[in-house]
C-alpha cells in the first residue's frame, strides 16, 4: 500500500496503469488540496442550465474550494460571474445560494456595484478614490446551447473545441426554452473522485439500480467510451437513423478525454427514464423526432455529467467539499410551457434518477469506507465494464502529471 506520507510526484509516479488509485488520493487533505489546485482551479465547470437565470438580477452562488463566485444575469441579458468579495474590505455581497437583485450592495458599507460588476457609490472615500478601480473581480462565464460554464483561473483553457463539438448535440434539446422542474442535492460522503468512477462504469448497475435498468442498458459499448470509435450494429444503425433525422449522434470524445459526448439507445421500447419506461412529459423539450432516441450523454470532467432525452433533460454537477465529502445536484428541465399535474407528474418524472442517485450515495460510500482500511489495496479495473473509470483515472492523473513535474514546480 501507498504510504501516506509520500510525496504526490511519487505517488503519481508509483501508480499502477489500470489499477485503481492508492489509498492517499481518496484520503489525503494534501491531495484534496492540490487536486483543487491543479483541476478545479484551472478547468471549466459547469455551474447549472441558462435557464435558472430567467429575469436580469437574477444570480446563483457557487463555492468550489475557497472561492465564492455569484453568476448573474447582466442588464444587457448577458450571464456573467464575479468573485463573491466586496473590493472595500472583502464581505460577501450576496449570501443567498440564489436571488434576485436590482443592485449589488454589500451589506457591510453599502459599496454599491451594478449587475456588471461596476463600482456605482460607494460613501466618503475623498476626492482622490477612482470608483474605476474598485470594480468587481470577474470570473470567466460562457453559456454553450443552454448550459452556463465558469473557470476560476486567471487564463481560462481554450473552451472553443468544447463548444463547437457539442454545441450541434445540445441543439436540437432546444434548452433555451426549458425551465426548472425539480432540484436536488445531496451529500456524498466520499472523495469526488469516487463520485466519478461510480459514474463511469454501470458494472454496477444490476446489483444496486433497479429503476434505472428497467430502461438503461448495462452493455459496456454503450456505457463505456469505446477508445477505438467502433461500435455494434445495433448502436451504428441508432446513430444514422438519428443523424439522418437531423439530431447529431454519433460518439466523439475529446483528444485529451476531458469530455465525450453520444446518443444512446436505451433498452428496446424505453422513451425516457420513467419506472414505465414511457415519456415523462407529454409537451417535449426539443425537436428530437423519435420518442425512442436514446439519451444524448455528455460529461465534462471535473463537474457535470448529463441526460439529455426526448421529453426532458437532466444535468448533474459535481461539487468537492472535503476529501472525503462531495456534493451532487440533479436539475430535471422540461419544457417553460410545460405544466405540472397536466403535462408531467412531477413523481414520475424524477422518482427513477432520485433513487438512482441515492443509491449512488450508498455505493460511494460504502467504496470511501472500504478504502479508509489500512487494508486496503487498489485493485484492478475490468477492462470490460470499467474502461471508463481507466479513461477517467488517466484523464485525473495526466492533469495532475502536469502540474506536479519536476518542471512544472521549478517554473512556479
Amino acid at each position: 500500500m501507498a504510504s501516506q506520507t509520500a510525496p504526490l510526484p511519487e505517488l503519481l509516479s508509483q501508480h499502477r496503469p489500470g489499477y485503481a488509485l492508492s489509498q492517499p488520493f481518496y484520503t489525503s487533505p494534501e491531495i484534496f488540496e492540490a487536486d483543487l489546485e491543479a483541476i478545479w482551479y484551472r478547468e471549466w465547470l459547469f455551474a447549472f442550465p441558462a435557464c435558472m437565470l430567467d429575469k436580469t438580477g437574477a444570480y446563483q452562488r457557487l463555492r468550489i474550494g475557497a472561492y465564492d463566485v455569484i453568476v448573474i444575469r447582466d442588464g444587457k441579458g448577458e450571464i456573467v460571474a464575479f468573485h463573491n468579495s466586496c473590493r472595500h474590505r472583502g464581505s460577501v455581497l450576496c449570501s443567498a445560494a440564489q436571488g434576485r437583485v436590482a443592485k449589488l450592495t454589500c451589506p457591510y458599507h453599502q459599496w454599491t456595484y451594478d449587475l456588471d460588476g461596476k463600482l456605482l457609490w460607494a460613501r466618503d472615500m475623498g476626492p482622490d478614490f477612482d470608483p474605476s478601480q474598485h470594480g468587481l473581480k470577474p470570473v470567466h462565464c460562457r453559456t454553450n446551447a443552454g448550459l452556463v460554464y465558469i473557470c476560476l483561473a486567471a487564463e481560462a483553457p481554450d473552451f472553443e473545441p468544447f463548444a463547437q463539438t457539442v454545441s450541434p448535440y445540445l441543439g436540437v434539446h432546444d434548452l433555451s426554452n426549458a425551465k426548472v422542474a425539480f432540484q436536488s442535492t445531496i451529500i456524498e460522503k466520499g472523495n469526488w473522485k469516487l463520485v466519478w468512477e461510480n459514474n463511469r462504469e454501470c458494472y454496477h448497475c444490476a446489483g444496486n439500480h433497479p429503476d434505472l435498468c428497467r430502461t438503461y442498458p448495462e452493455d459496456p459499448t454503450i456505457t463505456g467510451v469505446s477508445p477505438d470509435g467502433t461500435f455494434p450494429e445495433k448502436v451504428e444503425t441508432h446513430f444514422n437513423r438519428l443523424e439522418a433525422a437531423g439530431a447529431p449522434s454519433r460518439f466523439r470524445v475529446d483528444e485529451n478525454g476531458q469530455f465525450r459526448v453520444a446518443r444512446m439507445p436505451l433498452l428496446d421500447g424505453a422513451q425516457s427514464y420513467t419506472v414505465s419506461g414511457k415519456i415523462a412529459v407529454q409537451k417535449r423539450l426539443g425537436t428530437v423526432p423519435y420518442l425512442d432516441a436514446g439519451t444524448l450523454l455528455l460529461f465534462h470532467y471535473p463537474t457535470t455529467w448529463n441526460h439529455f432525452l426526448t421529453d426532458h433533460s437532466i444535468t448533474f454537477r459535481v461539487t468537492p467539499i472535503g476529501p472525503q465529502e462531495t456534493e451532487v445536484q440533479t436539475t430535471w428541465l422540461v419544457h417553460k410551457d410545460a405544466v405540472e399535474g397536466v403535462d408531467y407528474d412531477l413523481k414520475n418524472l424524477t422518482t427513477v434518477w432520485e433513487h438512482t442517485n441515492d443509491e449512488d450515495r450508498r455505493v460511494v460510500e460504502d467504496n470511501q469506507q472500504g478504502i479508509n482500511s489500512p487494508a486496503f489495496e487498489p485493485g484492478p479495473y475490468s477492462k470490460i465494464h470499467e474502461d471508463g473509470v481507466i479513461q477517467f483515472v488517466d484523464w485525473y492523473l495526466g492533469r495532475m502529471r502536469a502540474a506536479h513535474t519536476p518542471a512544472t514546480l521549478a517554473a512556479e
